[in-house]
């Protein structure tokens, strides 16, 4: 029995009860609305649930009397073994073990569908991440936010959103007038400008462009030299930037050029939408949003007193093309710098009418630091001056890189231990998960040459308490991504991979797939290979939420 149904079986027990007492107090409800929680301590089941704590004062009776009548009836349900009233009112539900069993049988038979749903179906999120500036390569806080927010749109796919992967391509600004600058000090044998960028990755850059610009690079006039390191380098370093996000399984649906705002006379059309509302003003010679209305400390300047655009006036236009594109839910991820952005983008939504937190969201992540030999990594041998997310990757491999990236949650800062990461130990994290699921194949694998296959099914006799423990882990799945998805928190999924993996390996050592020496093929061995199947299928398919391989063998 899933969660699901045994939550809509709560519902049939519940609605009538509630209705008996009090016409209309249980009008609607499902099984939806009456969630179930695994309880800590196993021996008061297998599922716990609050509803009659939640709904006794609308029904209009004492929430343990209320229990009581519950768990009369819900005891009678097929495949409930037993119902106990807990404190002032908790239900502790134990389920017998055919129906807990059965979920083996259910994870296999979904596959790669086993824990998705279609919740989010008319969800249209534009989500945004790491969009570095093309002026060097990624570094460590880019490479977090490539992992996070890759996981972060298979899991929103997974529960029937539309997601579209958006890298904002900011090419217009200082900071590439800067690069330009040194681009063109490297090809002369000049030092770094004072404000510009150092690196071997700059001089490698300046050297690309000077093959490939169609002429005689050093024959041009500054401005034109200017333009001409401007136009081919940026276009290089991004070329860089795209192939490193690539070759760590992140692609892009949409890369969206910052200039395009400017040219297109998008700040105009934003501005000219905020007017029709009523939230722009003129004062001192510029143009200004009244964003004090929506909560900011201060109001902003939109159009400067020299005519030109403030920062916060290509906010305003991206964030209006989002929505002309469709999109309804905006989910943008920043840095640690970016926290104080934060309200302001919050205030630019509400003016234009919408929801924040709910048409527009700003996750912020903090920072990351590397660990080797016991002290921090600080230097690239290619960027200089930061470590980058190809330094990473030459270290540890892109699937240790991603899952050490997105196992801890984003609202702290992360401590990436590289010893422990090259490590094939149960110490590290990702080898463990990974194990577990090799270790699956090679069950599966060594049954097969002992004749055990999946042609008996008898979940009653998966009775073993660490097959209890396993099952009602393997239960959790969809409801740990569906929490995932909600909470933008994709750590959520790495930890329970880990624990699931915990799981099985004490499984493994106490219940045997393969008869011993000459006894014959039970059915209890072929109903073990299907748990032990669908607890492969189960980690399967949440390293393909991670973007981590999932190995046959190791």
């Amino acid at each position: 029995m899933t969660p699901d149904a045994l939550s809509a079986a709560l519902a049939a027990v519940i609605v009538p009860l509630a209705e008996a007492r009090r016409p209309g107090s249980a009008d609607g409800l499902t099984g939806a609305e009456l969630p179930l929680e695994r309880p800590k301590n196993r021996d008061h089941g297998d599922w716990a649930s609050n509803a009659a704590l939640k709904l006794a004062k609308v029904v209009g009776v004492n929430p343990r009397e209320f229990a009581a009548e519950i768990a009369q009836r819900l005891a009678e349900t097929e495949g409930v073994a037993s119902v106990e009233v807990a404190g002032p009112g908790f239900i502790n539900i134990r389920l017998d073990a055919a129906a807990a069993g059965a979920l083996a049988k259910t994870i296999v038979d979904a596959g790669a569908a086993f824990g998705t749903n279609e919740s989010r179906s008319d969800e249209v999120i534009n989500l945004e991440f790491v969009s570095a500036n093309p002026t060097g390569p990624i570094h460590l806080g880019g490479t977090r936010w490539a992992a996070v927010g890759d996981s972060l749109a298979r899991i929103l796919a997974s529960q029937g959103a539309s997601v579209t992967r958006e890298y904002y391509f900011n090419d217009h600004g200082a900071q590439i007038d800067r690069f330009a600058r040194s681009l063109i000090a490297a090809h002369e044998g000049l030092p770094t400008p004072e404000d510009g960028y150092g690196g071997g990755y700059i001089l490698d850059i300046a050297r690309r462009v000077a093959l490939a610009y169609d002429g005689d690079i050093d024959a041009l006039d500054p401005v034109g030299k200017q333009e001409a390191f401007r136009e081919l380098g940026v276009g290089f370093m991004f070329e860089e930037i795209k192939k490193s996000l690539h070759d760590f399984g992140v692609d892009f649906d949409v890369y969206f050029h910052e200039n395009h705002l400017h040219e297109t006379g998008a700040v105009a059309r934003a501005v000219q939408r905020l007017t029709e509302l009523g939230h722009i003003f003129e004062a001192d010679g510029a143009t200004w949003l009244r964003t004090t209305e929506f909560g900011d400390d201060k109001d902003r300047v939109v159009i400067k007193s020299d005519g030109q655009p403030a920062y916060i006036s290509g906010d305003l236009a991206y964030y209006l093309d989002k929505r002309e594109r469709g999109f309804n839910r905006c989910i943008i991820m920043l840095g640690a710098d970016h926290h104080g952005y934060v309200q302001r983008l919050m205030a630019m939504c509400a003016a234009f009418g919408d929801e924040p937190r709910v048409n527009l969201q700003i996750l912020i992540g903090q920072m990351v630091n590397l660990v080797k030999d016991g002290q921090p990594m600080r230097m690239s041998k290619r960027a200089g001056t930061v470590v980058t997310l190809e330094d990473l990757v030459e270290i540890v491999g892109t699937d240790a890189a991603r899952y050490a990236l997105v196992r801890s949650s984003t609202d702290s800062n992360l401590d990436v231990d590289l010893d422990v990461l090259q490590k094939r130990s149960n110490d590290n994290p990702v080898f463990y998960v990974q194990y577990a699921h090799a270790r699956t194949h090679n069950v599966g694998r060594n049954a097969a040459a002992s004749g055990v296959d999946r042609s008996d099914f008898a979940p009653e006799l998966l009775g073993h308490e660490t097959e209890s423990a396993l099952l009602g882990a393997l239960q959790e799945f969809p409801r740990i991504l569906a929490f995932a998805a909600e909470l933008r928190e994709p750590h959520r999924i790495a930890r329970y991979l880990e624990e699931l993996a915990g799981l099985y390996h004490r499984w493994y050592d106490n219940c045997r797939v393969i008869p011993q020496g000459d006894d014959p093929v039970e059915p209890v061995h072929r109903t073990r290979l299907w748990l032990n199947d669908a607890t492969g299928q189960v980690l399967r398919n949440g390293l393909q939420l991670l973007g981590v391989q999932a190995p046959e063998r190791m």
